[in-house]
């Protein structure tokens, strides 16, 4: 049985036919292989005689390779002159506040422009400041400023 063996166009067309399922698809996955596969079709302009087992092993290499830079370069959240566009409570970091509720057992609550937060931090009774460090989840972590109560 003999194997005809593929010229350039067969790659080209195998490219195009990638083209066509990333335009039909969602993803930017079938680009990479049309990428590989057009690189083999160069190929064969120049080695018109290679076998067909050294194409594909061709193939297979440049998509890995295509698929790899291509991850790596394109995953990367593009740069923002506002990291913390969607973060407001990172505002809050640094900022000091008066509790509006103790904190007992580690958890209490301050009020803070529109809205009462959850904080955590060390037993503090009503009227303390306090500065915010940090944010665990939904709640601020906190530590006192003074430990007397000011009158509110």
């Amino acid at each position: 049985m003999n194997i005809q063996p593929f010229n350039y166009w067969h790659w080209w067309i195998i490219a195009a036919a990638w083209l066509v399922l990333e335009l039909l698809l969602p993803g930017i996955f079938f680009l990479w292989l049309a990428i590989a596969a057009t690189i083999v079709g160069f190929v064969l302009i120049f080695l018109p005689l290679l076998r067909i087992e050294y194409q594909l092993l061709i193939f297979a290499v440049m998509s890995v390779i295509s698929v790899v830079i291509s991850r790596h370069y394109f995953n990367k959240p593009p740069a923002s002159d506002q990291p913390f566009l969607n973060q407001r409570v990172t505002e809050y970091i640094g900022r000091t506040f008066i509790l509006t509720e103790a904190i007992m057992n580690g958890r209490g609550r301050i009020h803070l422009d529109d809205g009462s937060w959850s904080v955590e931090g060390p037993d503090c009774p009503v009227g303390t400041s306090v500065k915010i460090i940090g944010v665990n989840g939904i709640r601020l972590q906190i530590e006192p400023i003074n430990q007397e109560a000011q009158p509110i």
